[in-house]
């Protein structure tokens, strides 16, 4: 990878809507250098996707809870992870080292949703032995893409 990839990169994580043209300007190559270089990533697998970044709140989710979970035994963890892709509320989760088996970010739209969540889902689940979780009441810094160099 080089410095025009690398440009690129920061170009689409700043704005993945860029046409052709616009990116090219901005990397200052020209449209079709660009567009070949864009492709190669994209097939490299280096860009994943692209996708949209919503306000939660403007769509009316107005509770993110960070919630660390660990579980009961690790012989049936697949049907937890199973547990975790089907549950809409949880947008991001992680195994993780340290006190949590998984850490869960939990996209909701009131604490009434999020306690029965908790309630009603994750505490029943049979592989769920403890949860402990966080609400986040602001968010300070949220830096999208990686940092690039």
């Amino acid at each position: 990878m080089d410095r025009a990839d690398v440009s690129i990169l920061n170009a689409l994580q700043n704005d993945g809507s860029l046409s052709n043209v616009a990116l090219a300007e901005v990397v200052n190559l020209s449209p079709s250098q660009c567009s070949r270089r864009r492709n190669a990533l994209e097939q490299e697998g280096v860009i994943a996707g692209y996708h949209a970044r919503i306000n939660p709140r403007s769509v009316g989710f107005g509770l993110r809870a960070i919630t660390r979970v660990n579980l009961s035994g690790h012989g049936k963890e697949a049907s937890f992870l199973d547990f975790l892709n089907e549950r809409e509320e949880v947008r991001a989760a992680h195994s993780a080292s340290g006190d949590a088996d998984y850490i869960l970010e939990i996209y909701v739209r009131d604490l009434d949703a999020f306690a029965s969540f908790i309630h009603d889902a994750l505490l029943p689940h049979p592989q769920v032995g403890h949860v402990r979780s966080e609400i986040v009441l602001r968010t300070v810094k949220n830096s999208p893409g990686l940092p690039i160099r």
